[in-house]
């Protein structure tokens, strides 16, 4: 049997979940909600050119083939390409499924290189742009140095009726565009390897929550706060954060409900439980990859160091 390593890498930009992955030599199922997922299969190298080596990250990389799913513990084959050998394609296939049959969502987070935008006044940190698994991978990132939030037509921010009658834009626009003021008229970025958990230099949610202004704080933490379930996915975030980010999901029990899977842990059991049967009770149920309670953090931090990349 196959060494299967099991992790998760967020997706950016922007951020917007954690995929799953499972991978082998020859095989990886990835998964976007902790309960369905894709098997991926890799054929064996042509006689000579020595074994490939698969990436981590979630991407579908060329050579790779669609070759089943899997859910509530079913395997459903897919019909194969002629090129691919059944026998070592089941056995790849088969050997992921038990695997998963057996494994606990959320994985541990591998994506420990980050691309963090910095502030145009003292180069800290800003705002998370990309993150990826290996090293080597950040060569193939373009030098980007603009910060994108999640579009008002994917996650609607409420208006006061103030901003209405201003005719303002959207509170994910004003975000992003003082995201950018603040990384100055040059921004620059930055890869850095850190750990999951070090908030001290870094934010904790991924974009700086002190600003200069009472507007802009009120802007940065009304998006913030509409984001909690979302946020909830995040690994290693301090429990004061959690607490805050939890209590904020309650208004929007339905994205609690589909996401609850990838929560790494719960502070308030009592509060989460409650949440999950208002989206029950409205239709939302879904079938969780992992129903105890998530009173510990599921994973430890990777390592102790940080260091910046060059």
């Amino acid at each position: 049997m196959s060494e299967i390593r099991a992790y998760s890498q967020r997706l950016l930009p922007p951020f917007s979940g954690a995929v799953q992955i499972a991978q082998s030599d020859r095989a990886r199922a990835q998964s976007f909600d902790g309960l369905s997922w894709e098997i991926h299969y890799l054929p064996r190298s042509p006689a000579g050119s020595g074994q490939q080596k698969m990436p981590l990250g979630y991407a579908l990389d060329r050579g790779y083939y669609r070759v089943a799913h899997f859910e509530s513990g079913q395997l459903t084959p897919y019909v194969l390409a002629s090129n691919l050998n059944p026998a070592q394609v089941t056995e790849c296939v088969a050997e992921l499924a038990e695997f998963l049959r057996s494994s606990r969502v959320p994985f541990p987070a591998a994506d420990i290189y980050e691309y963090w935008l910095l502030d145009g006044a003292d180069a800290s940190p800003l705002a998370l742009i990309f993150s990826c698994c290996e090293e080597a991978q950040m060569a193939t990132y373009p030098a980007k140095t603009e910060w994108t939030a999640i579009p008002n037509s994917k996650m609607r921010i409420d208006v006061t009726s103030e901003e209405q009658a201003r005719n303002e834009p959207p509170v994910n626009h004003r975000v992003q565009a003082m995201v950018a003021r603040r990384a100055g008229s040059k921004p620059r970025a930055a890869w850095v390897e850190r750990t999951q958990g070090d908030t001290e230099q870094f934010p904790a949610l991924l974009v700086r929550e002190d600003w200069h202004t009472d507007a802009e704080t009120d802007l940065c933490r009304r998006y913030l706060l509409r984001k909690a379930p979302i946020l909830l996915m995040l690994q290693g975030l301090p429990a004061g954060v959690r607490e805050r980010l939890e209590i904020a999901a309650k208004k929007h029990a339905m994205e609690v409900e589909q996401y609850y899977p990838l929560y790494p842990e719960v502070m308030n059991e009592k509060l989460m439980a409650a949440i999950r049967v208002e989206a029950q009770l409205r239709g939302g149920s879904r079938k969780s990859a992992d129903p105890s309670p998530k009173t510990k953090p599921a994973n430890a931090p990777l390592s102790k160091e940080m260091r910046i990349l060059e």
